[in-house]
């Protein structure tokens, strides 16, 4: 038995749409459950998380080197805001790579753009929250954001994803095309995604082939997001998900550990 998730993508505004990557809501009821999977992730993340005894959190989640598996975990409802790369350190004040792993209240990062936001998402519901940050947010990152480094990483990025017909390519040649040195694009990475351009590559190629896996096959997946054959990408699977491609697909998953109880602000 898992808990039961409910996501909706929500459509995100014009003018969010240079610094915020997507948006959606996640309720997971409040039943018996066994296994709730916190997927490896790319990106930092807003989360206005409701309880349902009414408390409200208003939360940084950063980016997830690894997959992660939990129990125990009690009905919550959240508005998530995926942050564009290059919106961190604007935004928060700090590199991406400082919240790997990591949940922080907004309230206790550095930027002035931070904490005044907590304090005036305290105030609202999350519905509110979202078109507060509409009029909110553009102008206080424009005038804080380095356009040039901005769109070095967000290049470093695309070259690095996995999209129709494009599997990622070598740093190297990535860091060539941006003209910059393979140290130059480690250090983009880490202050504006928060991982290694190699990680950010596996976990993109992870993803898809959670994505695709009930509908092509493992050696037909291996060969569109570019492993070399079927056992390097079984093993990547197994190093970023703890286990090996069918043992995840049947249920068999790593022993859950109770969830992590995160601060209320």
């Amino acid at each position: 038995m898992t808990y039961a998730v409910s996501r909706q993508v929500l459509p995100t505004p014009e003018t969010l749409r240079p610094w915020v990557a997507g948006i959606g809501t996640v309720t997971v009821d409040d039943v018996p459950t066994e296994t709730f999977i916190h997927l490896p992730e790319a990106a930092t993340k807003v989360v206005i998380r409701g309880e349902a005894s009414g408390n409200r959190s208003i939360l940084v989640v950063g980016p997830r080197a690894r997959a992660s598996y939990h129990r125990g975990k009690r009905f919550i409802s959240c508005v998530e805001l995926r942050l564009a790369p290059g919106t961190v350190r604007p935004l928060l004040g700090i590199q991406a790579v400082e919240l790997v792993g990591r949940a922080v209240p907004l309230g206790d990062l550095p930027s002035v753009t931070a904490r005044q936001l907590a304090t005036e998402l305290r105030r609202l519901d999350p519905e509110e929250s979202l078109a507060h940050l509409t009029r909110a947010l553009p102008e206080r990152l424009a005038s804080t954001a380095d356009r040039a480094r901005t769109e070095l990483v967000r290049a470093g990025v695309d070259a690095m994803s996995i999209r129709s017909g494009h599997v990622p390519a070598h740093v190297g040649d990535v860091a060539r095309e941006l003209a910059v040195s393979e140290r130059q694009l480690r250090n983009l990475f880490a202050e504006g995604v928060g991982l290694s351009p190699k990680h950010y590559a596996r976990i993109s190629r992870v993803r898809t082939v959670l994505d695709h896996a009930t509908t092509r096959s493992w050696a037909d997946l291996a060969a569109a997001t570019g492993y070399y054959d079927q056992a390097h990408m079984t093993t990547d699977f197994r190093t970023l998900m703890g286990v090996p491609p069918r043992s995840y697909f049947t249920g068999r998953l790593p022993q859950a550990t109770p969830c992590q109880v995160l601060p209320r602000r």
